[in-house]
């Protein structure tokens, strides 16, 4: 069972050939809602994938909390120690995209509410995990809770850290696995990326977008090259990279394998608009990979 804990949001979506400066106001090309949440993504990730997921997290029992629900229900994903909360709305984010770009702002809402006493109820769930994987739109003493609880329980841990300002120092030590894009490998260590590689070989991951990924295996840097893709939609490619990571390390895979994997997963998952909807299925991964053989 790979255990993701985290955020479940509604994404609203706007398009626009324009980003708008300060004080500025622009048209724009489209309007869509998606679930999401980067939480809520991961799952989804390792869940179309074919793998067991179970999904911890909190929302609001508004419209968006029951949309967000049945679509984690759809996905086969377990939702039965989600926590539901009448007086909270549910988390929204709301993203610009232009140019196959994004920038998102995140309102948490019920996100917040996920504390540790949440997490010690839900304690005798997780530690039948055979991986959890967490990110931060929850709150940091929560993940630091999470985190200390797999570890006296050796249970390996994906930590995505972001959004990268709610990190904190005393998760490197105790994450299995970290996983930052470049800027936020920079934020977190404020050093030359290869140092910081250097320091965490086989726990620190850094994405490269479309360039792919890289690790260092404690001899040497390993780059794992990403894979052609005409993108529509980067919004949930680092959550596809997670989720799809978690899942080929729970089926045995090594690292530099699961890497692969997970790039290539990440690649289909661009070329649709929305952070799930283009989150692909093992077949469409396998097939995929074959490319680069």
């Amino acid at each position: 069972m790979i255990t993701v804990i985290g955020s479940i949001n509604m994404d609203l979506v706007v398009g626009t050939n324009h980003v708008p400066d300060k004080g500025e106001t622009t048209l724009g090309t489209s309007f869509s809602t998606f679930t999401g949440g980067k939480g809520a993504n991961q799952a989804v990730a390792a869940a179309r994938l074919g793998g067991e997921v179970q999904m911890i997290g909190a929302c609001g029992t508004d419209e968006y909390g029951k949309i967000a629900l049945a679509s984690l229900k759809q996905e086969n994903i377990k939702t039965d120690h989600l926590f539901l909360f009448p007086d909270e709305t549910t988390g929204i984010a709301s993203i610009i995209v232009s140019d196959a770009d994004n920038r998102i702002i995140v309102v948490p809402g019920a996100n917040n509410r996920l504390t540790p006493k949440e997490i010690d109820e839900m304690k005798d769930e997780i530690i039948k995990s055979k991986m959890v994987v967490l990110q931060l739109e929850i709150p940091s003493e929560t993940v630091h809770s999470i985190l200390k609880l797999c570890n006296e329980h050796h249970i390996p841990v994906v930590l995505n850290p972001a959004p990268v300002n709610h990190f904190k120092q005393k998760f490197i030590d105790i994450a299995t696995y970290l996983t930052p894009n470049e800027s936020e490998c920079k934020s977190i260590f404020g050093e030359d990326i290869e140092k910081s590689l250097e320091r965490y070989p086989n726990k620190l991951i850094v994405t490269l977008g479309e360039k792919g990924a890289r690790f260092y295996n404690g001899e040497e840097h390993v780059f794992i090259n990403g894979f052609k893709t005409k993108a529509v939609d980067t919004t949930g490619a680092g959550d596809t990279f997670n989720g799809s990571l978690a899942y080929s390390l729970t089926e045995g895979k090594n690292l530099e394998e699961a890497v692969k994997f997970a790039n290539a997963s990440a690649s289909l998952a661009v070329e649709k608009k929305g952070a799930q909807t283009g989150m692909p299925s093992l077949e469409q991964v396998l097939s995929r990979l074959q490319t680069k053989k």
